[in-house]
């Protein structure tokens, strides 16, 4: 979607929604328009929503209500359009993310990021790039930064205002994830979670859904079989080695098809040599980021393929995004310090130091540091590490846990991530009162959805619609509320969703606390594309001046011949490279060259 002032340019392909709209599609995204009488403002809902025609047809007639981005199951924006502005209402979570850009004498938005920096000239973001590939644990020093100089995220949980005409752009924070302590967190879970898939599952009862046999696919897959009407069927995918059919994934899968009633039909789909990690990475589509899945696209693409073609499958749900809404970060020690939970403190930090066979009084020195240490202080913290080249410990207890800063990094792009880290701590925060695991969680679950953007396009390439259902606002919303004396244990294994769903799932895999390994495939992958990832160091990242291609051959030889290498930074470039790649090598969306009707 797009809108500008007065009269705009399109994009050649889309429709606009109504002859006097500034607003058009292109693709397949949902979308509702109300029309108020007389026609000077229209209400839109983009994306998949579970609001009754009812409650989209109140939000026309009435002020649009402060939760409206997050009210309902799904993952959406609400769009007012008036005859002096565009007022955007963005979800919590970045799920469904926007974008905006200066342009003329006033502001284009859009869902996509690329096609913005089309209708701009705007070329990738170098400093963006840098704190993709080295601070990638710290994303909130690349808030706000779409991948394209220019083009910008708009604020998630926000309602932000676009002048048709001046240059002023007005938003105000409207999510809290406060404490809600009348309701028990499990129940909002599982509730918010059966809704969530339930959209889907009527909305294309022909669906299927990964199974990996871990907590949150299964959770997943179960509650879209109860979903399903009759007599449709789940079709639940599991993937695994080629020729190994004994794997405890593949055990744990089949126990809960075998304990649905028949409501889920069970398809392991194995992975051999074409699958492997690193392959053809190159060959990804354009989209507005790096795809997460971008170094197992090989594997991703074949099974999305696969179940097309023999499955039928256009709607496909994951569980991704599960670890990061429902694991407890280390900072939860320091908000139990922070409150004077001392002894429960202790007792979690044992726990956690037992569970990672480490000494427990490092843990309880750092999350007193951290108690005593804010935001702000921590973020000006990293950009006097990095200056001085100095990294923090990631396992510790700390706000801002950084990775090691690889040898093949150039001068200029540890400058990018400093300034970055400057900025970030000079940035007002709009949540700077909750809790410290809170505001962690917020950072690390707007990455990840908003990343997930990524991957739902890189599927939609192979005509899938891939949804995350963990990453509904609704869904965040419930378990982030939960009181500080109702949240998990740091070292407990998803306590909060086995209390919700727990009676659901068959009980061997209620109890599981481990998943399946492919990091046997992941090196035999990097081994067997060596030579083509070895080119990608003469890339347009050394163009940028951001690494050193000799050196990230050096470690690549290493990495490949199995000799310890600090992976994380390394992974970010390949994928990043990758991504560069599609991105010139694909034509930039065009525009039509002649305006469109204006709005009244």
């Amino acid at each position: 979607m797009s809108s500008t002032r007065g009269a705009q340019p399109l994009p050649l392909g889309a429709e606009l929604i109504a002859p006097t709209s500034s607003v058009w599609r292109l693709g397949t995204t949902p979308i509702r328009t109300l029309i108020a009488d007389g026609g000077a403002r229209r209400v839109h809902l983009l994306g998949w929503c579970g609001a009754t025609d009812a409650h989209v047809s109140a939000l026309v007639d009435r002020p649009v209500p402060t939760d409206v981005a997050w009210r309902w199951p799904g993952n959406y924006a609400v769009v007012e359009e008036n005859a002096d502005e565009i007022v955007l209402h963005t979800d919590p979570v970045s799920a469904f993310p926007l974008f905006s850009v200066p342009w003329q004498s006033g502001w284009a938005w859009s869902t996509s990021a690329r096609l913005l920096a089309a209708l701009t000239g705007s070329g990738p973001d170098a400093r963006r790039l840098a704190c993709a590939i080295l601070t990638p644990s710290v994303p909130t020093l690349a808030a706000g930064r779409s991948y394209f100089t220019n083009v910008e995220q708009v604020a998630p949980g926000c309602r932000t205002e676009l002048p048709r005409m001046g240059t002023v752009r007005r938003h105000i924070n409207l999510w809290r994830p406060d404490p809600n302590a009348p309701q028990l967190a499990h129940r909002r879970l599982r509730h918010t979670l059966a809704e969530s898939v339930a959209l889907r599952a009527e909305a294309d009862p022909t669906l299927s859904s990964d199974l990996s046999g871990g907590l949150d696919s299964t959770t997943i897959a179960v509650l879209t079989a109860h979903a399903l009407p009759t007599p449709h069927r789940l079709n639940a995918v599991t993937i695994h080695p080629e020729g190994n059919q004994d794997g405890a994934d593949l055990r744990y899968a089949r126990l809960t098809a075998a304990a649905s009633g028949g409501q889920i039909v069970h398809h392991p789909f194995p992975l051999g040599a074409q699958h492997l990690p690193y392959t053809l990475i190159t060959s990804v589509p354009p989209t507005d980021e790096p795809a997460p899945s971008t170094l197992t696209q090989a594997r991703l693409r074949g099974q999305f393929q696969w179940m097309r073609d023999h499955l039928g499958t256009r709607t496909h749900l994951t569980g991704d995004g599960g670890d990061s809404v429902l694991f407890q970060p280390p900072a939860h020690l320091a908000d139990l310090i922070r409150h004077r939970h001392l002894g429960r403190a202790a007792s979690e930090a044992f726990g956690w130091a037992r569970l990672r066979r480490v000494s427990v009084t490092p843990l309880l020195r750092d999350a007193v540091t951290m108690a005593r240490t804010s935001r702000r202080d921590a973020l000006s913290c990293i950009a006097e590490h990095l200056a001085g080249r100095k990294v923090g410990d990631r396992g510790s207890v700390r706000w801002f846990p950084l990775l090691p800063l690889p040898g093949w990094a150039e001068p200029d792009a540890l400058g990018h991530v400093t300034e970055a880290a400057r900025q970030a701590a000079e940035c007002p925060d709009e949540l700077s009162d909750l809790d410290a695991s809170v505001r962690t969680l917020v950072d690390e679950i707007r990455e990840v959805a908003r990343t997930a953007t990524a991957d739902v396009e890189l599927a939609a390439s192979c005509g899938i619609d891939l949804h995350n259902p963990f990453l509904d606002p609704a869904v965040v919303n419930a378990v982030l509320a939960n009181p500080l004396e109702h949240r998990p244990a740091v070292h407990a294994y998803k306590p909060l969703l086995i209390r919700a769903v727990g009676n659901l799932l068959p009980p061997e895999v209620a109890a599981r606390t481990t998943k399946g390994s492919f990091d046997t495939d992941h090196y035999a992958g990097m081994r067997t594309n060596r030579d083509d990832l070895s080119a990608l160091a003469d890339g347009y990242l050394a163009g940028l001046g951001l690494i050193d291609p000799r050196r990230l051959r050096s470690h690549l030889r290493r990495a490949a011949a199995g000799i310890p290498e600090p992976l994380a930074t390394l992974e970010q470039a390949l994928t990043t490279e990758a991504w560069l790649v599609a991105h010139h090598r694909e034509p930039a969306p065009a525009w039509a060259s002649r305006p469109m009707r204006s709005t009244p």
